[in-house]
């Protein structure tokens, strides 16, 4: 398969509602198909999530999208990613942001995802296993912080974490549903804005939902 033609047909296709161009260009110098398992490569540049084992999946391109443009990066940032799946994120925010701390519960996917990482050549990213508090405290403020799981609230223990003027972008709602905030944090008052539903696997741990 002719994977570089396919990303930049998915590029194409993400640029009628992606407006910053440098997430496009992080998105296309990032192979996607090195961040999927071997039965699923074939689809790495349809728009679509993909299963990527232990009940995880790889977002949607266009959500990856979506979201990595809320964070308003410049080049300056430190990033904090909650959810580090595959990794595939986590190349994206590193080709757009200073330095990336992404946060994973998986023992198994956080040492892929570091492996692979580092074997891309991306020295600005750490892999950290996940801490009883949501987050990487010891870490913040920071400037920008997505999370890839839903979350029932808005976490307070993201919220202390995120610099004043920093973006938050998580996908709030039920377990089925849910909608994607990005919340901008102010000395007063928060600014909240609605970027549309989505549809993520649920966050584990504190601030999620309780274990059934």
């Amino acid at each position: 398969m002719d994977f570089e033609a396919a990303r930049a047909d998915l590029i194409k296709h993400l640029s009628a509602e992606i407006e910053d161009k440098r997430v496009l260009e992080a998105m296309a110098r990032v192979p996607r198909e090195l961040f999927i398992p071997l039965a699923s490569r074939s689809l790495a540049y349809e728009d679509v999530p993909l299963p990527i084992g232990w009940n995880q999946t790889i977002s949607q391109p266009l959500i990856v999208a979506l979201m990595t443009e809320a964070l308003e990066l410049s080049g300056r940032e430190k990033v904090l990613e909650i959810g580090a799946g595959s990794g595939y994120q986590a190349a994206i925010l590193a080709e757009l942001a200073d330095r990336v701390i992404t946060i994973e519960r998986l023992p198994a996917l956080a040492e892929s995802a570091g492996e692979l990482l580092a074997g891309l050549g991306y020295t600005n990213v750490e892999v950290h296993l996940a801490e009883e508090t949501l987050g990487w405290v010891k870490e913040a403020p920071y400037d920008a912080i997505i999370v890839t799981a839903a979350a029932p609230r808005v976490p307070a223990d993201l919220l202390v974490q995120l610099a004043v003027g920093g973006r938050l972008v998580i996908p709030v709602g039920s377990r089925m549903v849910q909608e994607l905030y990005k919340i901008t944090r102010h000395i007063g008052k928060n600014v909240i804005q609605s970027l549309g539903g989505c549809r993520f696997v649920s966050l584990i741990g504190k601030e999620a939902w309780a274990e059934e």
